[in-house]
């Protein structure tokens, strides 16, 4: 017995150990899974423990690496998006001014690299700026500074970008030549290799191609065959495919293509997988060889069709397949691509409004629209789409009507409710109220002790407590609910639901006027601030009473402070 209780005393011993040694520090946990691949959820049995030993001790330094491995190792977008999200708030808790700009830029690169959502991830980017203007960390403000770049060149503005990759390439050039720890030396390499690549994407727009070239043997020449820069290697072999094409070396540059393929795919990237699709299908045009061509130039359609998304230089790839459906007489392939075509003209002059204007459009709206009538009045079903067409867009011009004047009354509510607040703010200190003695009303000198309390309950904003009522509130004020009842009416211009309706929303629109960081909240969390339980209960009496729903108001607001507005 006496052998069996040591063997179980020793058992509980080493386990206890065991555990000590897994949670007591950071640095061993990360250790089990820093090593594997990116995407790998392997990952998330130690990192579940890390995240959670961070959250339980409040260190939100090591919360934010913790949900920024999340997003390195999770496979799905939207996971990538919620672990973003965590970190943003981790860093929020920290105070700590790099970890809000690291939490930034790794949002922004979600909405960026997974997602193509330019403004939302320009937006992560510039708040990662704001915080970067005092940071003493030059790596982070270097970091932001790149993927402003890279968001303005997708967005047309290649002769700023490219000034800022410049800029990014000097910095981390120095860096590299001093002594660094191996992961520094890893991580500005890296930066150092991807500036260098969007710099030949961006002399390759502005027609700078001896600049291109000789940064395309550099990158070469810098990558080796290092397996760390797998990726930016295959960039560098698709830029180089690219510039073998525009000097008309067709199969030199399918060579390379091909060759850049594997590491392309692996990347996840598709907006550059469509370059390479696209440039792969030109080298074939150029060899008189449409047939391949086609298939790759159908790729890009089903990328396309996936991700919703299409750079402006891949526009040209609809106009071969519509070409391409004309010289085989196949309409019905001719008007898919023309929609397609469509489609994307919609998607790039919203993404692209700087790029979109400039692209040579052989298609341009109108002639597309021409030759989808002349298709539809070969047959019945053409007519019939075309009808359809008709009506869609007799729906499209009333709604739009519609959406105007409502965002017209939406604008002139605003200016009213703007107003109404600048007035209050003119005249914080209300007047006493008048008390008119009235037959079989309250005594004058009660009236104004009550009223007086009733001040003091709407200074102390006594009003925003959850499930507040007028027996409540007569509780509170040491008075009974019917004489607290009558003086509500008789002096505050309503019943008492009314009256405490007014007091909430009047609190939390003056909230929305003054500080900007109440307009980044819910509806949900805007009401439960004023004491309102509802959301429904809340938007109904924000609108009763400001004359416009919350949503739209904040997104007024917003819109005024983002155009210089107080």
């Amino acid at each position: 017995m006496t052998k069996k209780l040591l063997l179980i005393f020793c058992t509980v011993c080493f386990q206890y150990f065991l555990s000590q040694e897994l949670y007591s520090d950071y640095y061993k946990l990360r250790e089990k899974y820093e090593d594997l691949e990116e995407n790998d959820s392997k990952a998330f049995s130690y990192l579940r423990h890390y995240i959670s030993k961070a959250k339980k001790e409040k260190n939100y330094e090591k919360l934010v690496q913790g949900y920024k491995d999340g997003i390195f190792f999770s496979s799905l977008d939207e996971e990538k998006l919620k672990y973003a999200d965590s970190m943003v708030m981790a860093a929020n808790l920290s105070h700590d001014k790099d970890l809000l700009i690291i939490a930034h830029i790794d949002k922004g690169v979600i909405f960026y690299y997974n997602y193509k959502k330019f403004q939302l991830a320009l937006n992560e980017y510039l708040e990662a700026y704001e915080y970067s203007k005092n940071t003493k960390n030059e790596f982070l403000k270097y970091q932001n500074l790149y993927h402003i770049g890279v968001v303005k060149s997708y967005l047309g503005y290649y002769d700023e970008a490219a000034d800022l990759f410049s800029a990014c390439l000097v910095f981390y050039k120095g860096k590299l030549k001093t002594d660094l720890h191996p992961n520094e030396i890893y991580n500005y390499k890296k930066g150092y290799l991807n500036s260098l690549h969007q710099l030949i994407i961006c002399y390759r727009h502005l027609g700078k191609y001896k600049e291109m070239d000789a940064a395309i043997a550099k990158g070469l020449s810098e990558a080796g065959d290092s397996k760390d820069y797998v990726q930016e290697k295959g960039y560098f072999i698709l830029s180089k495919g690219i510039s073998e094409y525009k000097e008309k070396q067709y199969e030199k540059a399918l060579s390379d293509l091909y060759i850049s393929l594997p590491s392309i795919r692996n990347s996840r990237d598709f907006a550059r997988l469509s370059v390479n699709y696209f440039f792969i299908g030109k080298s074939y045009l150029g060899m008189n060889d449409a047939q391949k061509s086609i298939v790759y130039f159908r790729k890009i359609d089903s990328i396309f069709n996936k991700h919703q998304f299409i750079l402006p230089e891949l526009r040209e790839n609809y106009e071969i397949l519509i070409n391409d459906s004309k010289k085989n007489k196949d309409q019905a392939k001719q008007l898919y691509y023309t929609g397609q075509l469509l489609k994307a003209d919609s998607i790039m002059s919203k993404d692209f409004s700087y790029l979109s204007p400039k692209i040579h459009k052989d298609y341009d709206t109108k002639t597309l629209l021409e030759e989808k009538n002349k298709l539809q009045k070969m047959n019945y079903l053409v007519t019939v789409i075309v009808i359809l067409l008709i009506i869609w867009a007799i729906g499209l011009i009333m709604l739009f009507t519609k959406r105007q004047k409502k965002a017209k009354e939406i604008k002139q509510q605003y200016i009213l409710l703007e107003e109404k607040f600048v007035k209050d703010q003119a005249f914080v200190e209300m007047s006493e109220p008048i008390i008119e003695e009235k037959r079989g009303h309250l005594h004058e000198s009660k009236v104004e002790e009550l009223l007086r309390k009733l001040k003091k309950f709407e200074a102390k904003k006594g009003f925003i407590q959850k499930g507040l009522t007028l027996n409540r509130l007569a509780q509170q004020l040491g008075t009974n609910s019917s004489y607290l009842s009558q003086v509500i009416n008789e002096h505050k211009g309503g019943n008492f639901n009314k009256y405490l309706s007014q007091l909430r929303i009047n609190y939390i629109t003056n909230l929305l006027f003054e500080d900007k960081k109440y307009l980044k909240y819910n509806i949900e969390t805007l009401a439960r601030e004023c004491g309102i339980a509802s959301r429904q209960n809340f938007s109904d009496l924000f609108y009763e009473i400001n004359g416009i729903r919350p949503t739209d108001f904040i997104k007024k607001r917003m819109q005024e402070m983002d155009n210089g507005g107080n």
